[in-house]
């Protein structure tokens, strides 16, 4: 298990399940299930980003990619995951199916979609460059036994991005 393939793994599930939903079509019964299961993802994966993955890549990073240090890093994918909780807010207070709904999936994937490459050309590259085998192996154990017992979901909570890196960074 490493920490960096698993979170590209759900990168690859979450694009599955957003194309999912431009094939459904109209149905909002199913509409409302796919989404269910993409916006648990969501909420999840970021949630176990945040506990496990971001506060480890804080100690062992440097920043990669184009940015310009591991705050940096950290607190901009941070504000990301805010801006996908944000979108997943949004579509829950509408129809599955409706245009507002529509919208609301639009501004998520979008958040999303940014928040995935930057972090797979820069979190995800730092902590492969920088984490030993050993520490990817085991925070993957713990990144996935999180997922595991939080299927069902989490609680939406923002975070500041400055508060959140001084918390934890080392």
């Amino acid at each position: 298990m490493d920490i960096t393939e698993l979170i590209l793994a759900d990168h690859h599930e979450q694009r599955r399940l957003f194309a999912l939903l431009d094939e459904i079509g109209d149905d909002p019964g199913r509409l409302e299930s796919a989404w269910r299961r993409l916006a648990v993802l969501l909420e999840v994966h970021a949630d176990a980003e945040e506990r496990l993955f971001y506060p480890r890549l804080l100690t062992v990073g440097r920043g990669a990619g184009d940015a310009p240090s591991v705050g940096e890093e950290t607190k901009d994918a941070i504000r990301d995951h805010d801006d996908i909780r944000a979108g997943l807010r949004k579509a829950a207070r509408y129809r599955a199916g409706s245009q507002d709904w529509w919208q609301a999936v639009r501004d998520t994937r979008l958040a999303n979609s940014d928040h995935m490459a930057e972090e797979e050309r820069e979190a995800l590259a730092d902590f492969r460059r920088h984490a030993t085998l050993q520490e990817r192996h085991e925070l993957g154990l713990e990144f996935a036994a999180y997922e595991a017992a939080h299927a069902n979901g989490v609680p939406l909570e923002d975070q500041d991005p400055d508060r959140y890196v001084a918390d934890h960074a080392g």
